[in-house]
């Protein structure tokens, strides 16, 4: 657990132990931050892992139950793909990686990370920690003249807050790119907010709420200040706490942190594609994995359902999946086998088939962020593969 100290339940991460203000880059050498920065460096300096013990980096390709899908190992070399994965009933049937990339290396999700923070929320939920029919301000009252002031914590995990927001990932005026740049992901400018609390405090609405779908990434950093908020812990441990130790992962996990050490909740995740199929298969399961119950089999069934689709409009996914909607922060095809899926904008997956109880992960670096040709490209891959498993 974090060692931190808070004004209350309900309050913003505003203190370190004996200091009267955040660390930055620049103070957290110097005492008293010191006593929390030294054991926690990563949040201030990028870092590598030192293995304890080597990876095997020759890579794999272990596709025979896969063998009615013609040219898989072509059509995954040619989609960029750095790890796939297939999973029935919870048994490996088929594995690739590229060479250079081990078993044990960790892959960036992208905002398959907004997926993972949705079963936080929902077992929260299941908690009485949060009510998703109250509103942010409720919880956060910091953010009480913001965009998501009056927005239902519901509205937030099903992205339909209307907030001006740009998700134009090209370009540098963007919010979204604002976003990375606070992360630390792209060089800071001088009119950037400090971080990504103050970030938020500035987004204001742009019409009312529940009416239309609007694809913000910032959303799901609202979730995460508002799980900091309920439980007094940073997210990175409630998400260890509530869903990485519960789900039996076999590896750490990591997270990026920006300069006031809030985590990237909307996209920053690594890890091992086979401890994200473990999340795959925890939903499928209904919210248990190995006997044990991790978040509400009604949250996962609420999710599995899908959203309000006649909310969704103009959306290049809408090419393939037209009944596709967002639920607390999964997305669903409408399709009739119930595809439900998490993705990441370079082609990062969780595709879930539940007439095979199948489990697809697709970890790649493809290079350019989505596009209608990727989305058709990676839908009738899946297809294949579970016409292939079923």
């Amino acid at each position: 657990m974090t060692d931190l100290t808070f004004a209350g339940p309900r309050t913003r991460v505003s203190r370190y132990p004996d200091a009267e203000r955040q660390p930055t880059l620049d103070t957290w050498q110097d005492a008293p931050h010191s006593k929390w920065a030294f054991a926690h460096v990563s949040e201030y300096v990028p870092t590598a892992v030192i293995r304890q013990t080597p990876v095997d980096r020759a890579g794999t390709s272990n596709l025979a139950a896969l063998a009615t899908v013609g040219d898989i190992g072509a059509r995954l070399e040619a989609s960029h793909t750095d790890a796939f994965l297939v999973v029935r009933d919870g048994e490996r049937i088929a594995e690739y990686r590229r060479p250079g990339f081990g078993e044990r290396d960790g892959h960036l999700l992208m905002s398959v990370s907004k997926s993972l923070c949705g079963i936080v929320v929902g077992t929260l939920i299941d908690d009485g920690l949060i009510d998703a029919a109250e509103t942010v301000s409720v919880y956060l009252p910091e953010l009480a003249d913001s965009a998501y002031g009056d927005a239902t914590v519901q509205q937030v995990l099903d992205m339909t807050v209307a907030v001006d927001y740009d998700e134009n990932y090209r370009d540098e005026r963007s919010h979204v790119q604002a976003q990375d740049r606070i992360a630390g992901w792209r060089t800071r400018l001088a009119t950037d907010p400090e971080n990504t609390y103050d970030f938020l405090l500035q987004l204001r609405k742009s019409g009312s709420h529940g009416r239309r779908f609007q694809y913000c990434s910032a959303d799901t950093d609202v979730l995460a200040w508002l799980i900091e908020s309920v439980t007094g812990s940073r997210y990175a441990d409630v998400l260890a706490d509530r869903l990485w130790q519960p789900l039996g992962c076999d590896h750490d996990a990591s997270i990026t942190v920006d300069a006031a050490g809030f985590a990237f909740a909307n996209g920053g995740i690594s890890c091992t594609a086979g401890d994200l199929a473990r999340v795959g298969r925890l939903m499928l399961a209904g919210g248990r994995i190995d006997g044990r119950r991790v978040v509400s089999a009604d949250w996962v069934a609420s999710t599995m359902a899908g959203g309000d689709v006649d909310a969704v409009q103009d959306l290049i996914i809408q090419d393939v999946h037209p009944n596709v909607s967002y639920r607390n922060q999964w997305w669903s095809t409408g399709n009739e086998r119930g595809n439900v899926y998490a993705v990441g904008i370079h082609g990062q997956y969780i595709w879930l088939d539940p007439p095979t109880s199948t489990v697809i992960v697709k970890l790649s670096s493809c290079p350019e962020p989505v596009t209608a040709d990727w989305n058709a490209l990676h839908a009738t891959l899946f297809r294949d593969v579970c016409a292939a498993v079923g």
